[in-house]
């Protein structure tokens, strides 16, 4: 929807209300709804949009991925993992899911099916910095630094302004011992977001210090 597009989420959900009005039996109002109110971080009424949206289409994968995505931010990583199956065997060929997939599993510990999931995706868009990013999280987890800044450095090519990827090639700096690259790279992460520290502590990473 251009609303969406250009950031005129409010506006956007009246249109979408709007929609569902005419057909409340079409799910993918629904979707899209919950698609602008998690862009606006109002997460519950995201969640209800999209149980909207998969109740009256069981087989509606975008909404499973989109309802993960909202259980992601609630940190909720199991559900957002069920959501990412039940995606994938509807649509085996979303990208988002396996991308996602890689992320939470990532988060969770299940590092070889993270990266398993990961390079199936960056197979096809060698250039996602999402994906990038999820598997530099896997390689520092691993113990594996300068595989780590391999990918977060890819990450920050195609989005220099993503923070994860910013704070994780940061600390895998400092585990080479490049204390000033990694000090400058945490610097500008915390910069774009205060509270990346909580959110590595949450991924099971330390910085060590």
């Amino acid at each position: 929807m251009p609303n969406t597009a250009k950031g005129d989420f409010d506006r956007a959900i009246l249109d979408f209300d709007q929609s569902i009005k005419l057909d409340p039996a079409f799910a993918k109002p629904f979707n899209n709804r919950g698609a602008a109110y998690l862009r606006k971080g109002e997460y519950d009424l995201a969640l209800k949009a999209f149980d909207q949206a998969i109740k009256l289409n069981p087989n509606y994968g975008r909404a499973f991925v989109n309802r993960a995505g909202v259980y992601l931010k609630k940190n909720e990583y199991d559900r957002a993992t069920r959501d990412y199956d039940e995606a994938i065997r509807l649509e085996p060929n979303l990208e988002a899911a396996w991308s996602g997939r890689c992320w939470t599993r990532a988060i969770l510990g299940s590092l070889q099916a993270a990266l398993e999931d990961c390079n199936k995706v960056l197979q096809s868009w060698p250039n996602d910095a999402a994906t990038h990013d999820s598997r530099g999280l896997i390689h520092l987890k691993m113990g594996q630094a300068g595989a780590a800044i391999d990918d977060f450095s890819s990450a920050l090519r195609a989005d220099p302004k993503l923070a994860t990827a910013l704070y994780g090639r940061g600390l895998a700096r400092l585990k080479n011992g490049d204390k000033a690259g990694g000090d400058a790279d945490i610097s500008a992460a915390k910069i774009i977001h205060a509270g990346i520290d909580d959110d590595f502590m949450r991924y099971g990473v330390r910085d060590g210090s």
